[in-house]
């Protein structure tokens, strides 16, 4: 399923301290080839209290619904490929190493226009359950 080691090293510990390794996020092998997929870094069960944090892989072709987060705040550092996001109806074109902040109640969503994987690594707070489709 990883290429190499784990795709998160840290502690065997779940109450330490984590670290998220870029290389292995961007080299890890898509477990749903052609799907999404999304790998949870940070969690509840690792002690985290406010702060979530995922890998998203969107294939080839693939897209994040439009919708918005009614409380939630996210910080997505894009690690390998391009696409557009779209905010409030306004594309932008993104890339590796770009970071994007997204407020709460912002309506956007990401599509990825290019024939290769987007990945990007997600940080929101709070943890709450917050996906709100825009129809």
């Amino acid at each position: 399923m990883y290429v190499g080691s784990s795709p998160v090293s840290a502690y065997e510990r779940k109450d330490t301290m984590k670290i998220i390794r870029i290389e292995e996020m961007v080299q890890l092998v898509n477990p749903t080839p052609g799907k999404p997929h999304r790998l949870d870094l940070v969690t509840p069960e690792q002690r985290a209290k406010e702060l979530g944090g995922f890998l998203s892989i969107v294939p080839a072709g693939g897209e994040v619904p439009y919708h918005f987060h009614e409380k939630r705040e996210s910080l997505l550092f894009l690690v390998k490929g391009e696409a557009v996001e779209i905010v409030e109806g306004e594309e932008h074109p993104v890339k590796a190493g770009d970071v994007l902040y997204i407020p709460a109640g912002e309506k956007h969503q990401i599509v990825n226009r290019s024939d290769e994987d987007l990945r990007y690594l997600e940080f929101f707070t709070p943890l709450d359950e917050d996906f709100i489709v825009v129809e």
